[in-house]
């Protein structure tokens, strides 16, 4: 494909919303894993890189990546019913107070942004800025939309920030050095066309919110006696 203005832009619009320097609080997040190394689960590289595997293939999977994809198609189709419901139904079906409280601040945060720098037209900033509480992954589709980012690129780059942010905290906690988080990194690579792809064809009859050890370990945590991270 012959380079193009639109398409180098595209790419920056992608770059900029899977940086980790985005200002949404990521980094203060282990979703679980904090709790799982302070329940003997994750202790090495080993069992780091098989619950970032496991939470990947098996909650992101059947659950937030395929709303993401229908809140994606919501902002693009201007179908802003479907956007709250998708939005108000995200938001149930977290199961713990911490991973609730994780996708209210970081979508939150996220919309801000996108308000502040007049992201999309003005017809979609008002109703961005009347979904309150609002989730990540309608504030990050939102973004996507605006950035001029398709539908498979939108559902990569969540996954894959969600994977450096679990290899990240899985450094502090554990701890793990750089190498054994690159490694970690790396080998989710091989993984992500498949959940994109499966996010996709995923409707709304076929998504599971299934995770009882995560939400378990994750109530759990809220009472843990020394933490780094927030869930």
């Amino acid at each position: 494909m012959t380079p193009t203005v639109a398409s180098i832009r595209k790419l920056i619009g992608l770059l900029h919303l899977a940086s980790p320097a985005l200002p949404i609080g990521a980094f203060s997040y282990s979703q679980g894993l904090e709790g799982a190394v302070d329940g003997g689960l994750v202790h090495d590289g080993a069992t780091a890189q098989a619950w970032i595997q496991s939470g990947l293939e098996n909650v992101l999977a059947p659950n937030e990546l395929p709303m993401l994809a229908i809140l994606y198609r919501g902002w693009e189709d201007g179908n802003y019913t479907e956007v709250s419901r998708s939005n108000a139904w995200y938001l149930a079906s977290r199961e713990s107070f911490e991973l609730r409280q994780e996708t209210e601040q970081m979508g939150w945060s996220l919309a801000q942004l996108a308000l502040t720098l007049q992201w999309h037209d003005n017809a979609r900033q008002i109703i961005l800025h009347s979904l309150k509480p609002i989730c990540l992954p309608t504030a990050f589709a939102y973004a996507a939309g605006a950035l001029g980012i398709d539908l498979e690129s939108c559902i990569a780059a969540y996954s894959f920030n969600w994977i450096e942010n679990q290899v990240s905290a899985a450094l502090k906690a554990v701890p793990l050095g750089q190498i054994a988080g690159q490694k970690i990194l790396f080998a989710m690579h091989t993984l992500i066309p498949d959940v994109v792809l499966h996010a996709i064809e995923t409707g709304p009859d076929r998504i599971s919110t299934f995770a009882p050890h995560l939400g378990i370990i994750s109530a759990r945590h809220a009472n843990q006696y020394s933490r780094l991270f927030r869930s």
